[in-house]
């Protein structure tokens, strides 16, 4: 029985064991053992992950056909195997505390996959996974380029982010038209942004979201009427700003 890849739900099939190997060991042995992999679709790094004893394993897959293969060929599945869209799925009724997260992650819905786990950010404190090499950029990449952006701040406020190694297409099936990365998250020791975070994400988007034009004009809806600009951080676009300068403008909007 084979599993039918489908470009609806941007499912490309990792084949190489060798970067699957690297995927699943890239997950740290020292941590929570509760462990989620999101979207496993043909098992490569399903199989590895139920060889380590350091792990209790739980799946998420939305794909029926995936979902039939995966209790076929892997015995056991039947309670730790859920059919279910993660993007839909209350996390509380899998886990009652932290878990930690792996997958190849569809890459159409890839950005929709790290807003849900940054909703869930105090529980999660490790994600290791494979994603479209320019995300894995946008993700890993520090202010003053143009690949960074608003997953990057949102990101790296809560996590610190290793970039682990680049893969080609020709490791899956079907091969993808662009390459891929593996990155890996580790939650960092910062509780608290010291603004309201609610707040925070909305400077975040609306600055990113016009982020040609000055932090001055792309931010000027949000601004309360006479609200001084005349400090020179204005005058600067959104990539040129890192987490804590973006802390510093919120607070002014507070």
């Amino acid at each position: 029985m084979e599993v039918r890849a489908k470009k609806a739900l941007g499912q490309h099939f990792l084949t190489d064991r060798s970067v699957a190997a690297a995927i699943v060991d890239a997950l740290g042995r020292d941590g929570v053992r509760d462990v989620l992999e999101i979207g496993p679709g043909m098992g490569v790094l399903t199989g590895y992950l139920l060889e380590r004893d350091d792990i209790d394993l739980k799946l998420v897959e939305l794909d029926s056909e995936s979902v039939a293969y995966l209790l076929t060929h892997f015995p056991g599945m039947q309670g730790r195997l859920f059919e279910a869209d993660y993007l839909r799925l209350d996390m509380h009724h899998l886990f009652s505390g932290p878990y930690r997260v792996i997958g190849n992650f569809p890459y159409n819905i890839s950005s929709q996959i790290f807003f849900k786990i940054l909703e869930d950010k105090d529980r999660i404190p490790e994600v290791v996974c494979m994603i479209q090499k320019e995300v894995a950029d946008r993700i890993a990449e520090g202010p003053g380029t143009k690949t960074y952006g608003i997953l990057s701040v949102l990101l790296q406020a809560w996590y610190d982010i290793d970039y682990v190694l680049s893969v080609g297409p020709g490791a899956f099936a079907p091969p993808p038209k662009v390459r891929s990365a593996v990155i890996r998250l580790r939650r960092n020791a910062r509780t608290a942004l010291g603004c309201d975070e609610k707040l925070f994400k909305t400077v975040v988007k609306t600055a990113f979201n016009q982020r040609r034009k000055t932090l001055r004009n792309a931010l000027r809806p949000m601004m309360p009427e006479g609200m001084d600009t005349s400090d020179p951080v204005w005058d600067l676009r959104a990539e040129r700003l890192g987490v804590e300068d973006f802390v510093a403008l919120t607070r002014r909007f507070e």
